[in-house]
């Protein structure tokens, strides 16, 4: 059994922060945990408006609390997000994430990310986790 708490994770070094000042996450459960998904508390700070595009990993979404709106670029379409909202990006979408207020997120990936990653110029992250960044 793994079992985690979230502030000691933090000051274990499992808190990434966004270089660009958009985000930070904290990586509870990752790839050498071998469950085949990762799983992150990542907080979207408010007025962050930012691209991703997820090209080597689905991505689930569970709104814990604040508000905003993530929109596909593909096609056009804009979502509100609020807490109870979850939004899946079952297709490796293309798309841009706005935070009206800060907003704090579970986040599942497959496949497991490392725990070091950071976005690329595209808006995803590598495979192999070849971007490092300092924690806090």
């Amino acid at each position: 059994m793994i079992v985690r708490n979230l502030e000691q994770a933090e000051k274990e070094g499992r808190k990434i922060v966004d270089p660009k000042g958009n985000w930070d996450s904290t990586r509870l459960l990752l790839k050498d945990d071998k469950m085949g998904f990762s799983f992150h508390i990542t907080t979207i700070y408010k007025d962050a408006d930012f691209q991703m595009h997820y090209q080597n990993h689905l991505e689930s979404v569970y709104c814990i609390s604040g508000e905003g709106e993530v929109q596909t670029l593909d096609d056009g379409k804009t979502y509100a997000i609020k807490p109870g909202t979850v939004y899946i990006l079952d297709k490796n979408d293309k798309h841009v994430l706005r935070a009206f207020s800060e907003m704090k997120m579970a986040c599942v990936f497959n496949p497991p990310l490392t725990g070091r990653e950071v976005h690329n110029a595209q808006g995803a992250y590598e495979l192999d986790g070849q971007f490092e960044l300092s924690s806090n």
